[in-house]
């Protein structure tokens, strides 16, 4: 047996009733609380979606995609994850149906299953423990959220794994942590229970006894009712956990902690660790309740429908808003709403505008709009990837009177492409993967607004795009006033630009909202808000 194996206690988090119940923010809370216990630990998430990862699906269905410092793109769970915790995560920790599949497909190409009948069980869960123990090196305790609803046919093979793992493990080691949903019936005036038994009897059915059950509420859950869940459920009382709707998702590892929940892990994994210091979370937590002020922002998207297409987006806001001491009230604006006609009536009660990335070119003259409006007015503004390129197209049409300018992603046929294709994209048929993904450094002008932000020189941050800003332009910005404050190390790539005359009108290449944390927020963020506080009328106390 391997050390990872020996030394690693395992903590899988399922859920059950419906989808959407937050197992990312438990698992991330219960990561935080083991780490305030000198515990090292590691978070992963196996998707049970046939698609190799979500590179390639619309945020509009699935959410935003969070990438790691090594480029992977993964679920948007692993942003709570690092937000949450000290991990620094990579592609080992996220997983799907379809990577599984695929390696598998090619062992038994190789030939290494010797002429095997290549089967769910062994092959599948074999290849799923794998993931899973390679996910889990040099930490104490590995968290392992499996995606999807008890009940979905895709998710039976890591339930099978999860049992294997624990039959091989022994129970001291593998602890099984599920959550639930007890809906309150507001024509029978109750709680009921029942969706939480049946969740828990179909885990059962498929040999997996969850040792504490996460019960999500919205409002108190009374005692007889964890009472009746742990007899009906064959958990013990205390292992029995209400998780209530929270104005804040960083208030549940204190609500957690509160009810004994890390205390009932380490007891239940034989864990001996220092006494908890949640001291930086209850800190949070009173920034949150007592801000000074308040602002408003619009975000200037193109997935407005579903709001977790802007996940970190609107975390590294919130996270910004408390190291301002501001409460941030975000409206997600359509930019396909959104025309040089109305883009002054629609934002001119803003204190600060975003524009973030994003592919296609449903609603980019409306972005295009808002940009030249925070520009003119000299509202606050932050462009994030395709937000910092459509900020060079309308410098281009509007201040060097280029009328055509335009995006290779758009026009490929526009005489003036200020935003082109990189060389070693073009004939690219597959779009998974192969964009400029994951971690790059970028060298900063030290008398830029970028430096005064970051305070440093050198930076890296995670990249996600296929178009880069053409140099064949660059004389002709700076001449103009935009100041290119942040390249590549050997000046080829733009990663920042700046207005030298606005307040703070900042466009970068990169996503910075995907390493903001709610106590180290990101400095690009937590200066644009700074000065958003500066230029607004907010209410302030």
């Amino acid at each position: 047996m391997s050390k990872t194996k020996q030394h690693t206690k395992y903590i899988f988090v399922t859920g059950g009733v419906v989808s959407s119940l937050g197992k990312g923010i438990i698992a991330s809370s219960i990561g935080a609380l083991l780490e305030s216990r000198g515990l090292k630990i590691s978070l992963s998430k196996a998707d049970p979606y046939i698609n190799v990862d979500p590179g390639t699906m619309s945020p509009s269905q699935h959410g935003e995609v969070f990438v790691t410092d090594d480029g992977a793109e993964t679920d948007l769970d692993l942003g709570h994850y690092e937000r949450f915790t000290k991990a620094n995560l990579s592609r080992s920790n996220s997983f799907s149906t379809g990577q599984i599949y695929d390696a598998v497909l090619n062992k038994e190409r190789r030939g290494d299953y010797l002429g095997g009948t290549v089967m769910v069980v062994p092959h599948i869960t074999s290849q799923i423990k794998e993931m899973i123990f390679k996910a889990s090196e040099n930490c104490d305790v590995s968290i392992i959220e499996i995606g999807g609803t008890i009940g979905d046919i895709e998710g039976q093979p890591f339930l099978e794994s999860i049992r294997q793992i624990r039959y091989e493990l022994g129970a001291q080691n593998v602890l099984c942590i599920h959550l639930t949903l007890v809906p309150y019936i507001a024509a029978a005036g109750e709680l009921k229970t029942k969706p939480s038994q049946h969740s828990v009897k179909e885990l059962r059915l498929l040999g997996v006894q969850p040792d504490i059950l996460v019960c999500r509420v919205d409002r108190p859950l009374p005692e007889e009712l964890k009472q009746k869940i742990a007899l009906f459920c064959n958990v013990k009382r205390e292992q029995v956990i209400e998780a209530r709707d929270v104005d804040s998702i960083y208030k549940m590892p204190v609500i957690l902690h509160g009810q004994g929940l890390d205390q009932t892990i380490v007891d239940c994994l034989n864990i001996w660790t220092r006494k908890p210091d949640l001291t930086p979370w209850f800190s949070i937590v009173e920034r949150v309740e007592n801000p000074q002020g308040e602002c408003r922002i619009a975000v200037v998207g193109k997935y407005t429908e579903v709001k977790d297409s802007y996940k970190s987006i609107e975390e590294s806001i919130f996270h910004a808003g408390l190291s301002n001491r501001l409460s941030i009230k975000v409206n997600y604006l359509d930019a396909a709403e959104i025309n040089a006609q109305n883009a002054a009536a629609t934002l001119a009660d803003f204190a600060g505008i975003i524009v973030p990335g994003g592919f296609g070119d449903r609603g980019i003259e409306g972005k295009i709009a808002a940009i030249r409006y925070a520009r003119e007015s000299r509202t606050p503004f932050l462009g994030i990837c395709l937000g910092m390129q459509l900020a060079a197209v309308e410098f281009a049409r509007h201040v060097l009177l280029l009328s055509q300018a335009n995006s290779f992603e758009f026009a490929p046929n526009s005489p003036h492409l200020v935003i082109n294709l990189l060389a070693e994209q073009v004939g690219i048929v597959n779009k998974g993967g192969t964009m400029r993904l994951g971690a790059y450094p970028c060298h900063l002008s030290p008398d830029s607004k970028a430096f005064a932000a970051y305070g440093r020189k050198t930076i890296s941050e995670r990249h996600r795009h296929r178009y880069e800003f053409n140099n064949a332009y660059r004389q002709s910005f700076v001449e103009n006033g935009m100041d290119f404050s942040g390249l590549s190390p050997d000046n080829n790539y733009v990663e920042i630009i700046e207005l030298v005359d606005h307040p703070w009108f900042v466009g970068c290449q990169f996503h910075p909202e995907l390493k903001s944390k709610p106590m180290a927020p990101h400095p690009l963020f937590s200066d644009f808000i700074k000065h958003v506080r500066r230029s607004s009328q907010a209410n302030l106390v």
